[in-house]
């Protein structure tokens, strides 16, 4: 009966956690210092110069001292940042980290007082990885929402151009009257340039903090037209054509691709759908593949099996435009 109390804590504080993540809330000072910081770690990289911020930088990966020297010693915690980042969710890597980590405690402790421990932690895994897919597709949105934006952005500096603003008075209007996310990345862009930075050294902060084709197109577009000059506001004109181009394409695309996406949904989900629908229909018959100790390893190998699968399905379908 302990053990139970305890799993059944574990459980709620997992899903507490949870929903902690999904709200991603913050304080927002520590944020905007943390974003001005980043902006200046990344000027360190790009432009060359150096800054000392060492006891600013103690504090970006976690406020936990235990789990920043951990996080600081980590390959990967740089890409978890620009992802976090990219994906406009606010919160650090050490907060991310240990969200997943409780989830994973909390998830394998209470099932591993019902099933096979091995069990336990197949079903734990996926669940501890949901911080993770929710991170990835909020990043897939805002990039996606982004580059519809991004057209219109063009647009609006096009005409500044032609006005007669210079490109940074150009950007700071893109501010003002963008919604968000083209707002925001083009006033990071407009603060650097403030800080001091190089105008081409802002440019390669906006293609490195937004991996998209059609950034780069537009940075690189900039950068050589502040080199050998030329009309600035047709070139920006043409970009946004050929990127709205690449939408109307895309969604013809996606048309065609439609019934192999719709394919590769229902070959995912029948096996599980079988399974469900066997535990009612005949249950004896499944329950070997629970209580044998050779059946737990079929039911790994499936579901590995079944995440190649889909890796497979997923990339026959994605098409580059």
């Amino acid at each position: 009966m302990l053990l139970m109390v305890i799993g059944v804590t574990f459980l709620t504080t997992s899903l507490i956690a949870l929903w902690v993540f999904l709200l991603a809330t913050g304080n927002s000072s520590q944020e905007v210092v943390r974003s001005r910081m980043v902006q200046l770690r990344t000027a360190d990289r790009w432009a060359g110069f150096t800054t000392d911020l060492r006891l600013v930088r103690d504090e970006m990966f976690s406020t936990v001292p235990a789990v920043h020297k951990v996080l600081s010693q980590a390959p990967g915690v740089a890409v978890l940042q620009a992802y976090l980042t990219q994906a406009g969710v606010k919160t650090k890597p050490g907060k991310f980290v240990l969200e997943s980590v409780v989830i994973l405690a909390g998830v394998y402790t209470f099932l591993g007082l019902f099933i096979p421990a091995i069990l336990a932690l197949i079903v734990a895994i996926p669940l501890a990885l949901l911080p993770t897919a929710f991170l990835l597709w909020k990043r897939h949105k805002r990039l996606i929402k982004f580059e519809e934006l991004f057209p219109d952005a063009l647009d609006m500096l096009s005409r500044a151009v032609r006005a007669g603003h210079a490109i940074a008075s150009a950007m700071e209007l893109v501010v003002k009257e963008s919604p968000e996310p083209v707002a925001g990345e083009f006033g990071i862009t407009f603060e650097e340039q403030n800080y001091g930075i190089p105008l081409r050294d802002a440019l390669m902060h906006f293609a490195d903090r937004v991996p998209s084709f059609d950034v780069r197109f537009f940075v690189t577009s900039l950068i050589v037209q502040k080199d050998s000059g030329g009309n600035l506001a047709e070139v920006l004109d043409q970009l946004s054509r050929v990127i709205r181009e690449r939408f109307r394409i895309r969604r013809d695309v996606r048309v065609k691709t439609a019934l192999g996406r719709m394919t590769a949904g229902i070959l995912m989900s029948l096996p599980i759908a079988m399974l469900i629908l066997l535990s009612f229909v005949n249950p004896d018959y499944e329950t070997v593949l629970f209580h044998d100790p050779y059946g737990i390893y079929v039911l790994a190998l499936a579901g590995s099996m079944q995440v190649i699968g889909a890796i497979i399905l997923w990339r026959i379908v994605q098409i580059e435009v």
